[in-house]
């Protein structure tokens, strides 16, 4: 949401979205910062942001803005933020000077030291090919968040039209090594991997395609920039409750004949379910709890 929208920032306490960022970078004109700065701060004092974690993000390294973002944003309010999202992170020392400041103001504030997370966006070849340094910079870092436009322009992709495939390009999928770059460098370093925007936001079914394509790899979100996405979204990124119950019946089954009669290795049903069905089960078992999902079945031990 905008930071220079003050209705914006009430209306997105409401909204079913897992996380809301309030933002002072490009959704904000140059004129507008230090308003938004303001805005920003008062809406993390005043609203109630219940059940979202909670980010700004703060404009990139090379502008004139982002040291006093990070300043008035943590010291205004930085017992109400979980997070700081930096931009356009194109190396490692972009997000250890964060780091440092971010530890500074904690140190003088009296804020738990560490306590403020860092979401990097990545969105431009160099901050692509330096992804696995940008994962390993800070213990602070939580997320490596894909940042479709900009990237686009950065590699000279044809097309306007953000997200979608580029005319020409013929089979396949043109993101598809981008994608995976960013999960691999989050996944290898325990950090979440989040897609970026889908900028027609009256064309649901092609958010929705979009959407399947970094789900099915693995992502665990995608950005919403419209509040016709978020139940798009949230659907997207749930299981389904068949596979939800599959899973749940996994983990019970396997639990039994590990514990009960000491095998690592069975069939369930059709299937054969060892230690890696375990580990692929908790991940959709996670996710089906996470957003709410009723089991509809059990496991029944054989007689």
């Amino acid at each position: 949401m905008p930071g220079s929208n003050p209705r914006f920032l009430e209306k997105a306490q409401g909204l079913a979205a897992d996380e809301v960022f309030l933002d002072l970078e490009d959704s904000v004109a140059p004129g507008a910062k230090d308003e938004a700065r303001r805005n920003v701060v008062a809406a993390l004092r005043e609203g109630d942001w219940t059940g979202k974690t909670v980010v700004v993000r703060v404009n990139d390294l090379t502008t004139r803005w982002t040291y006093r973002d990070v300043i008035e944003v943590v010291e205004g309010a930085g017992d109400r933020l979980d997070c700081l999202m930096l931009p356009k992170v194109a190396d490692a020392s972009h997000v250890a000077w964060l780091d440092t400041l971010l530890g500074q103001i904690e140190r003088a504030t009296g804020l738990p030291e560490g306590g403020i997370g860092i979401e990097a966006q990545i969105e431009d070849a160099r901050g692509l090919v330096n992804a696995d340094d940008i994962a390993a910079s800070s213990p602070r870092l939580e997320t490596l968040v894909f940042g479709p436009a900009d990237f686009m322009a950065s590699i000279g992709m044809r097309t306007l039209v953000v997200g979608e495939q580029p005319p020409g390009y013929g089979e396949g999928d043109a993101y598809h090594y981008i994608l995976m770059r960013i999960l691999m460098a989050a996944r290898a370093h325990g950090l979440q991997a989040i897609d970026g925007p889908y900028l027609q936001i009256r064309d649901l079914d092609g958010f929705r395609r979009v959407a399947m394509r970094s789900a099915a790899l693995g992502f665990d979100g995608k950005w919403v920039l419209h509040p016709s996405q978020v139940d798009a979204a949230n659907e997207v990124f749930s299981p389904s409750q068949e596979d939800y119950d599959h899973a749940e019946l996994i983990l019970d089954a396997y639990e039994y004949y590990t514990t009960v009669e000491k095998r690592g290795a069975v069939m369930l049903g059709d299937e054969m379910i060892d230690e890696a069905s375990r580990k692929m089960a908790l991940v959709v078992a996670a996710k089906g709890r996470a957003a709410g999902l009723p089991r509809s079945g059990s496991f029944t031990p054989p007689s």
